[in-house]
């Protein structure tokens, strides 16, 4: 008996410390992987800084960096200086901002709903935004009311999606009619939109507003950045501390609930953190498809599905994608493009890939 006792026990502590081994064997592999996409990020940014219809050398954009953080003797030209730190860095900034906020907002949206196909568009926040925008083209106001129009109306129109689902599903947290409540008024403010662009002068209102809904950078001013800031601050600091929440509730209600989770304020603070994330940048940088649908996928494949690394990986990721994607748009023809083109380009073969891979994958099992 004691012979027993004695061989169980062994075997249990050599089980624990291989369960200790493997965890920090997995924790050092995540380690490595963040590093390696901080490294990427760094990179990407630096060289973008210096790309352009005027080249910047990367040793001359390193030299104006730590010239202008450590005030010490800056080599470049004046004219580079200029291109770098007052055209390209907003710009960049921006990008990491609304790319980082996308994506984070897109898997947040994956994981509430579970389901792989859902993306930031999905309760109106883009189609709100993109109707506020328009109205305030069309009475020809700055950029910057521009940006608050399209924040607030991106506000109201998911405050509005979830208001009349909540009054159908009567107290219900049913999350298809959340769901098909998000469509119709995504539909609704869509119509407005597209009843704005009917009636705008056609000379001169129309195109800004065309231009603007496809999305782009071009546009983006050191306000636009202050205005970005606040909301992006408040989406993402809660989503960061809870997001292992996010977890329990992908594997369902039940379960959840039988965790002592309440779901119903989880889910709320949860879309009202993604919805700030979506209509701040849909306000800064127009309508931009595929980032908070695609980034999350290749982040996934990248650190799994827990929730603690994916939201931070989507993060670094959705960043690194979206100054590329810039790039892009900036140097790959004689005149600007907008960005939403270049992600439609990338993202719907990568979606096609994906759903053939994941039919492939059921077929075999």
């Amino acid at each position: 008996m004691q012979l027993n006792h004695f061989f169980y026990g062994w075997m249990s502590l050599l089980m624990k410390k291989a369960k200790i081994q493997i965890e920090n064997r997995v924790e050092r592999h995540s380690k490595l992987v963040f590093v390696a996409l901080t490294i990427v990020f760094v990179i990407v940014f630096i060289v973008s800084l210096g790309i352009g219809k005027y080249m910047v050398p990367a040793n001359q954009v390193i030299n104006i960096i730590i010239g202008k953080i450590f005030r010490s003797p800056i080599t470049a030209s004046p004219s580079a200086v200029i291109v770098v730190m007052n055209i390209r860095l907003p710009r960049l900034i921006a990008a990491v901002m609304v790319g980082g906020a996308l994506s984070a907002a897109g898997a947040t949206y994956q994981g509430l709903f579970r389901n792989p196909i859902v993306s930031p568009d999905l309760l109106g926040a883009s189609a709100g935004a993109g109707f506020g925008a328009a109205i305030a083209l069309m009475f020809s106001l700055n950029l910057l009311w521009v940006s608050v129009s399209a924040f607030i109306t991106g506000i109201c129109a998911v405050f509005l999606a979830y208001s009349i689902s909540t009054i159908i599903s009567r107290g219900n947290d049913a999350l298809l009619t959340l769901v098909l409540t998000g469509m119709v008024v995504s539909s609704l403010f869509t119509a407005f939109t597209s009843l704005v662009k009917f009636v705008a002068d056609p000379n001169s209102k129309l195109p800004a507003i065309t231009f603007w809904l496809m999305g782009g950078l071009s546009s983006i001013v050191p306000q636009s950045l202050l205005l970005m800031l606040v909301p992006l601050l408040i989406g993402i600091i809660p989503l960061f501390i809870f997001r292992w929440r996010i977890n329990l509730m992908s594997f369902g209600d039940e379960e959840a609930q039988s965790m002592g989770l309440d779901i119903k304020k989880y889910r709320i603070g949860f879309i009202f953190c993604a919805t700030l994330l979506t209509a701040a940048s849909v306000a800064v940088s127009g309508m931009i498809g595929w980032v908070g649908l695609v980034i999350p996928h290749i982040s996934r494949m990248i650190v799994g599905p827990n929730y603690k690394k994916l939201l931070p990986a989507s993060l670094i990721v959705g960043a690194t994608f979206l100054i590329i994607v810039d790039d892009l748009a900036r140097c790959a023809f004689s005149s600007e493009i907008p960005l939403s083109i270049i992600t439609s380009i990338i993202g719907a073969p990568f979606f096609v890939i994906l759903m053939l891979k994941g039919r492939r994958v059921g077929s075999d099992a």
